[in-house]
């Protein structure tokens, strides 16, 4: 499953329109969206890279105005880290894998009184782009990149949702299921508005998410949880750990 889920973000890097290839690294470059887990870069599998390519490396990020990043999976690739951190990189994030089999998914309670369903127009996902804006610490309207991502999903196979407060159609939660690359898709931009927190609006939309990947093909959902608790959460609905990822930075 680990494999799997790198040759999922390599896949996925190599189909961004303007990829770069430097040494045994796939640099995804988002043009449009400067923030870092828009632009990173995946190492080939049981890459070994010299210090020239990491060299290379860097300045692919610098020339594009990017903070150099890469998002892997140490087990697939276990000389890349030591490399990283000779070349001056740190670990700024290990986060466990959690993955879903359609066999494995046990829907929770509904949550009371909130709609979920997929938005279909630009009023919709900008909505639900507004709820993971907010909820993730940010102010102000969402960016386009933002809204962008989850009108991308839902077009390509992916999945798009929006909870709203039933009483007076408030959105109150969102999140998305990534283009699928061979069967495996990634959870991910979850959120719930703070006013809604702690009434199983998240579990709830979690399996919402997962059993629409489900419908649409997908043979499995993975996901990063953001703390234990999160991770508690995405067990009771049939979640398990599969493996770890690490991001790595130079400042």
């Amino acid at each position: 499953m680990e494999l799997d889920v790198q040759n999922y973000v390599r896949t996925l890097a190599l189909r961004s329109p303007d990829h770069v290839r430097v040494g045994p690294f796939t640099v995804r470059y988002n043009p449009n969206w400067p923030i870092p887990p828009a632009n990173y870069a995946v190492p080939d599998h049981d890459a070994a890279p010299t210090p020239e390519e990491i060299d290379a490396l860097i300045a692919v990020f610098r020339e594009r105005d990017r903070v150099p990043r890469l998002e892997f999976l140490p087990s697939c690739a276990p000389e890349v880290e030591p490399a990283l951190l000779a070349a001056g990189f740190a670990v700024t994030g290990r986060a466990p894998l959690l993955a879903c089999s359609p066999g494995d998914l046990r829907m929770p309670p509904a949550a009371a009184g909130i709609t979920m369903g997929e938005p279909s127009d630009l009023a919709g996902y900008t909505a639900a782009a507004g709820v993971q804006h907010l909820a993730y610490g940010d102010t102000g309207g969402p960016t386009e990149g933002e809204i962008a991502w989850l009108r991308g999903a839902n077009e390509n196979g992916g999945v798009a949702v929006l909870a709203t407060d039933g009483t007076d159609g408030t959105p109150v939660g969102a999140g998305g299921c990534s283009v699928p690359v061979d069967g495996l898709t990634e959870l991910c931009g979850l959120a719930v508005a703070a006013s809604h927190r702690r009434r199983g609006i998240g579990a709830a939309l979690s399996a919402y998410l997962t059993a629409a990947a489900f419908d649409r093909g997908c043979r499995v959902v993975w996901l990063e949880p953001g703390d234990a608790d999160v991770e508690r959460i995405y067990a009771g609905i049939g979640y398990r750990r599969v493996g770890d990822k690490a991001d790595m930075t130079l400042a």
